[in-house]
């Protein structure tokens, strides 16, 4: 967890879940500009390692295997919770965003919970069986899904967040590289961007020309400054209240 500067622990503050990808990936105890400047801007930011993560034995790591998305979820919500029952954090302001795995569970958390007032998924997933014929990273296929999307439909739907898009209520960002062949925009934030606009839902689609799977550690500098702004801008409309007119737009009905 990353408190803001002069942290007080009697006051309430808005929290920014982050998620990390992978799935198999995991945070630990190092500097991260992002995570510092979110949290110079007035957020507690909190950054786990639920079920799947490395660095906590193969039996940990594995067990989500044939389950992903799944009882990471829960994970997650439990660290949530134990953050607002610790009583600095405002339950009203709550912010979700992630990357890659992380954009794929974002996507997951805002069709099963209406908890939070706003979310950012970049470079995500939101239909596995479109994944599976378009992204470049096919060795991992056999090790989440038992078959091809074409002999098990139905546990490739029921794990993609699209299956879940008429549940949502919270605003989305969804931040994507035009180039990025691992999550493929179609497969992925174009796909919630139709269908939240369709149902009204407030949504905005930033994508980076020329930007692959990388932006966010290896994209030219000014689009990484400029995802870190869209980032903070959309979590300052939705959890502080503040003017952000560029946005507007997004969320007319």
């Amino acid at each position: 967890m990353q408190k803001p500067p002069d942290f007080d622990a009697h006051r309430k503050y808005p929290l920014v879940l982050d998620i990390h990808g992978g799935p198999h990936a995991a945070y630990g105890h190092v500097f991260d500009h992002e995570f510092h400047w979110l949290a110079a801007k007035g957020y507690v930011v909190l950054y786990p390692n639920p079920r799947g993560s490395t660095g906590y034995g193969q039996a940990f790591g594995n067990i989500i295997q044939y389950h992903y998305p799944g009882d990471d979820f829960k994970d997650l919500m439990a660290g949530v919770d134990e953050l607002v029952r610790r009583g600095y954090v405002d339950a009203g302001k709550l912010g979700v965003t992630g990357g890659s795995g992380g954009g794929l569970l974002t996507n997951w958390v805002v069709g099963h919970t209406t908890r939070f007032a706003a979310a950012v998924a970049q470079r995500d997933i939101a239909d596995w069986a479109d994944w599976w014929y378009s992204s470049d990273i096919v060795f991992f296929h056999p090790n989440w899904f038992r078959a091809p999307p074409f002999q098990d439909a139905a546990d490739y739907r029921a794990r993609s967040p699209i299956s879940y898009v008429d549940k949502v209520t919270t605003p989305l960002m969804l931040v994507l590289g035009e180039a990025d062949s691992r999550t493929p925009p179609d497969a992925g934030g174009e796909q919630m961007f139709r269908a939240l606009k369709f149902r009204h839902v407030p949504t905005v689609m930033v994508r980076f020309p020329n930007e692959t799977h990388e932006l966010s550690r290896s994209g030219q500098p000014r689009h990484r400054v400029e995802r870190l702004e869209h980032i903070g801008g959309w979590f300052d409309r939705w959890l502080l209240g503040v003017a952000k007119p560029e946005y507007d737009a997004a969320a007319a009905p």
